[in-house]
């Protein structure tokens, strides 16, 4: 039977709203609070989660009419319920709560990372049985070992130990005098950067100790470019943004592709996925592709507009879920902010 799941997405400053039905995109919308944020340089949550309730409506009408679909055609609701931002995630939940219960369908609260790795399933078709993902966003930094997405656990080889690498370069963004949000910041400014100029270290990468051959950790990264900038700034010397930009990129990159690459190699998996708002990294992207293809291993990165958050790939991950089967979670489920990566689905 053919189903049409709807998502909605309101972890962090986007609220995202999504239409999939059998793994295929049928309309989505978004709206962003980023520019609201700008100028506190980070996410205020309370401003986020007015943002939230300005805009989920809205973009449900918007992703029904692109789909052309009306709202009592949808057969399930999928809702990220955690992790995120306490105060926005209520306001998704309780939206989602109430179209549940006013339209009678079933409700789903699913995990957000997990909907990013289902949103490469919109353009690359289904996961085969095995693969690597690597999730990069301001504030996931894991590699998971993945059998059937919506129906086994989700296996973590390694997650970070402190700042995860979206995080990285927001704080490295404001050391350089960067704006806000860092990775599209840094990424511009490296550009015309040498990523050899400044000896920066690629922390964990030949970790010996067996327990963070996985992990992750970039605040000793972020501080080595702050000691420095520091040092420039002391010494009257002009720092070298470009260069700095390009070196710690290149560091982030080196440690986050060569662990991937390590995990397939090691469990003898062909295929990784590189999901997460930082898989927009245009180097990332690029030096991923460059390895892999070394390597022998199939590299899958979804497209630029389902990389950050968005409402498609809650609706990718409900639909996967409510075609496995699996039992609705119901109206008694709570927002978890801090909600562990084990299933998808959380309740």
């Amino acid at each position: 039977m053919v189903t049409i799941t709807l998502g909605l997405e309101t972890s962090c400053d986007e609220t995202g709203v999504g239409l999939v039905s059998d793994g295929v995109l049928l309309g989505q919308a978004l709206a962003s609070s980023m520019d609201e944020h700008i100028r506190y340089g980070g996410v205020v949550p309370e401003v986020a989660a007015r943002a939230h309730l300005h805009s989920v409506n809205s973009c449900l009408r918007e992703a029904l009419a692109e789909a052309q679909l009306d709202l009592t055609q949808v057969d399930a609701i999928a809702v990220t319920s955690g992790p995120g931002l306490a105060s926005s995630l209520h306001v998704g939940v309780a939206a989602a709560k109430g179209w549940s219960l006013a339209l009678g369908k079933p409700l789903y609260a699913v995990h957000h990372v997990a909907g990013h790795v289902a949103a490469d399933t919109l353009e690359h078709g289904p996961l085969p049985d095995r693969s690597i993902a690597l999730i990069v966003s301001g504030g996931h930094s894991s590699l998971l070992k993945l059998g059937d997405l919506a129906t086994d656990p989700i296996i973590h080889l390694g997650d970070t130990l402190d700042d995860a690498a979206g995080e990285a370069f927001d704080k490295v963004a404001r050391l350089l005098g960067l704006a806000y949000p860092g990775g599209p910041s840094v990424q511009r400014a490296a550009v015309d950067g040498d990523p050899a100029a400044i000896d920066l270290p690629r922390p964990l990468l030949n970790s010996r100790d067996e327990r963070h051959r996985y992990a992750f950790s970039f605040s000793g990264l972020k501080s080595a470019v702050a000691r420095h900038v520091q040092s420039a700034q002391r010494n009257g010397r002009p720092i070298q943004t470009a260069d700095v930009a390009a070196s710690f990129q290149q560091s982030v990159v080196d440690v986050l592709v060569g662990k991937a690459i390590a995990a397939c190699t090691d469990h003898a998996i062909d295929t990784l996925l590189i999901v997460g708002g930082v898989a927009a990294n245009a180097h990332l992207r690029e030096v991923a592709t460059e390895r892999c293809a070394a390597a022998g291993i199939t590299l899958r990165i979804p497209p630029l507009r389902l990389c950050t958050d968005n409402g498609a790939m809650i609706a990718a991950i409900g639909d996967l879920v409510v075609r496995s089967g699996a039992k609705p979670s119901g109206l008694e489920f709570s927002a978890d902010s801090s909600a562990p990566l084990d299933r998808s689905l959380l309740i």
